[in-house]
């Protein structure tokens, strides 16, 4: 009996998104201009490093900030008060940001006086991971409330990032999360990650966290 057809996949659903993800790295290298795509689930604390990140770190760099949400710009307005450049980007009801998206956000921000640009990427685990955005490193955020699991459970977000940041270690003590088991878990799926334990609200951890990103920065723009 005649079955159904398989067929066999070669070519990723998402080349389109992933040529224009190439080509607009290469005009960020161009442009000598560094992209970060930040990603996490909501209340992570993304906005309050981002905070920290901007305060170690715009004495040696002119920071812009895309802040993307499906509705809302209340990230935008605390990021604003740093002095970091900022725009708001809505969504229209999407999950995530693509490479076209992010051209955009980044012709919305202006990039003439900005040489470090960074993404918080829509609150979400899986979307987000899915898309590349053209950036030249992805970072995430994983929060000790959620739990030591949760590399188990989103793998390809793990999988993809360049960093884990660990936020809210000073509240290790009333959690159970075991900190060396979510390292094992997270070296399974990705060996070279770098893992850096913080807390954005007493700033520990933050200063390893912004020479990773000074040395990743300074490599790209060539100084």
């Amino acid at each position: 009996m005649d079955g159904f057809r398989i067929l066999e996949i070669k070519k990723s659903v998402f080349e389109s998104n992933d040529r224009e993800a190439d080509l607009l790295r290469e005009q960020l290298k161009k442009d000598r201009i560094f992209l970060l795509n930040l990603m996490s689930s909501p209340g992570s604390g993304k906005t309050s490093t981002l905070k920290r990140t901007i305060a170690a770190l715009k004495d040696e760099f002119q920071i812009g900030v895309m802040e993307a949400d499906i509705d809302s710009d209340v990230d935008a307005a605390a990021i604003e008060k740093t002095g970091a450049k900022v725009i708001q980007l809505h969504t229209g009801g999407m999950c995530h940001l693509d490479a076209g998206m992010t051209r955009q956000g980044l012709e919305g921000l202006g990039l003439a006086d900005v040489n470090l640009a960074i993404l918080e990427n829509v609150g979400n685990l899986v979307c987000p991971a899915e898309f590349d955005t053209g950036s030249v490193k992805n970072a995430m955020i994983l929060s000790v409330p959620e739990g030591d699991d949760k590399p188990l459970k989103y793998p390809l977000m793990f999988s993809i990032c360049d960093v884990l940041l660990i936020n809210k270690i000073d509240v290790l003590p009333y959690f159970d999360f075991d900190l060396e088991a979510c390292k094992r878990y997270v070296y399974r799926l990705n060996p070279k990650m770098k893992i850096i334990p913080i807390s954005a609200r007493t700033g520990e951890g933050i200063e390893e966290w912004a020479d990773w990103l000074r040395t990743e920065t300074r490599a790209w723009i060539g100084n």
